[in-house]
C-alpha cells in the first residue's frame, strides 16, 4: 500500500510493508484513512537521526489516538535511512499514531542488545529530499519539548496514493 504525505515542504511518498508489519501498517493506514494526520506537524527534528510526527497539531496540542498496538520490531526490517518506524514510550507496546523517518541507518533502534526495538513498517519511495529539507529546519524548545521546529512543518494531507 502506498501513501502520499503532502507537507509544507513538499511531497513524501511512502510504501507500507503490510506483509512484515501487518499490525503497524494497518494502524498507520487507519490514521491515514480517517484524516488524522492532516494538520499534524513534525514535532521532533534531530539532524542525522530522525524526523518525528503524527501526534501534535501546529499549536502543539496532542491529538487523541486509537489504542496502542503490539510492537512488531522483530519483523526482520531494519531501521535504515528512509524507513518509517513506530514511535513509542519505554513500554514496547505503546505505539499509537506517532512515527519517525530515519535520516541515517540507526541499528541501535533495532531489536536486540538495546532492547525491544522500534518497529519498521514502511519506507520513503520518493521525497527523501523533502525529508532531508525538514531535517534542516531550525529547532528549539517549545511547550516543554526540545528539537521542535521553530516554524511548523505541517502535514497538509495524507492519503492513499492513486493507482496507476
Amino acid at each position: 500500500m502506498n501513501i502520499v504525505f503532502e507537507t509544507s515542504h513538499g511531497q513524501i511518498d511512502i510504501e507500507l510493508d503490510s506483509d512484515k508489519a501487518p499490525v503497524s501498517a494497518a494502524n498507520f493506514l487507519a490514521y491515514v484513512d480517517s484524516g488524522f494526520f492532516d494538520g499534524t506537524i513534525f514535532h521532533r527534528v534531530i539532524p542525522g537521526f530522525v524526523i518525528q510526527g503524527g501526534g501534535y497539531d501546529a499549536e502543539m496540542s496532542r491529538k487523541p489516538t486509537l489504542e496502542p498496538i503490539v510492537n512488531e520490531a522483530d519483523n526482520g526490517l531494519l531501521n535504515l535511512r528512509g524507513t518509517l518506524s513506530m514511535a513509542r514510550t519505554q513500554d514496547p507496546n505503546s505505539a499509537t499514531s506517532q512515527f519517525f523517518v530515519n535520516l541515517k541507518d540507526n541499528p541501535f533502534l533495532d531489536p536486540g542488545a538495546g532492547g525491544a526495538g522500534y518497529a519498521v513498517f514502511g519506507r520513503v519511495t520518493a521525497g527523501m529530499d523533502v525529508v532531508d529539507a525538514i531535517a534542516g529546519v531550525a529547532t528549539g524548545a517549545r511547550m516543554g519539548m526540545d528539537d521542535v521546529p521553530m516554524e511548523s512543518v505541517v502535514v497538509t494531507a495524507a492519503r492513499r496514493a492513486e493507482d496507476g
